[in-house]
């Protein structure tokens, strides 16, 4: 029983040393698991998504876009029509600031104070939602290379978020790895017959319900 259990240790000591020995890793291996945690830790997927709010005179097509009329239908902004002044068109343009609750809801959300009730400060970069990795539909492997199709949505983080973006939403990207000496990651580079995860993000389209 103790000559048993001793080969049964022997053993398992060396299956351990030949895993050490061939420099294997949970990276070596490219499961549904470790590939949505390499795309949820990389940067580009960390990156939050961007909202460009201009207050002052801004064009017809500005103050109409979706996203304007949003934050007027909440009461956020309102504009006052003017005459378009050289180089802004089309007509008619806009005078528009943050109303009083809409300052209120702005201010927390940008590093630099408002000045004169939200009137003409230029672009105001706000940071409206960030990704959330859904599931991972498909992995597609060959040699050291493989695609890797997955699901995501926009999740807000504050209220202009919330009021711009659709958690519901559901996009599709696909995704080059590439699996090196130390296992496999994400592609961050143009490589042949891959696609880096930014390039990936950018060309996501929203799935239909």
């Amino acid at each position: 029983m103790r000559t048993a259990r001793i080969l049964l240790l022997t053993v398992l000591l060396c299956l351990i040393l030949l895993w050490m020995d061939l420099g294997c890793s949970p990276r070596n291996f490219l499961t549904r698991r470790l590939a949505a945690d390499l795309i949820s830790a990389s940067d580009p997927f960390k990156e939050p998504q961007l909202f460009w709010l201009r207050t002052g005179i801004v064009s017809n097509k500005d103050f109409s876009a979706p996203d304007y009329m949003v934050l007027q239908q909440r009461g956020w902004i309102i504009g006052s029509e003017l005459k378009c002044p050289a180089g802004i068109d089309p007509p008619p343009c806009w005078d528009v600031l943050l109303t009083p609750i809409g300052v209120e809801t702005v201010r927390p959300l940008i590093s630099s104070a408002l000045a004169g009730n939200g009137r003409d400060n230029g672009p105001m970069e706000i940071p409206v939602a960030r990704r959330q990795l859904v599931a991972i539909s498909g992995i597609s492997k060959g040699a050291n290379i493989a695609d890797v199709e997955f699901t995501w949505r926009w999740v807000s983080i504050n209220q202009v978020g919330a009021a711009l973006y659709d958690s519901g939403v559901r996009y599709r990207s696909t995704v080059g790895f590439r699996s090196y000496d130390n296992g496999w990651r994400v592609v961050d580079e143009n490589v042949p017959s891959n696609q880096t995860l930014d390039d990936a993000l950018r060309n996501a389209q929203p799935l239909v319900p």
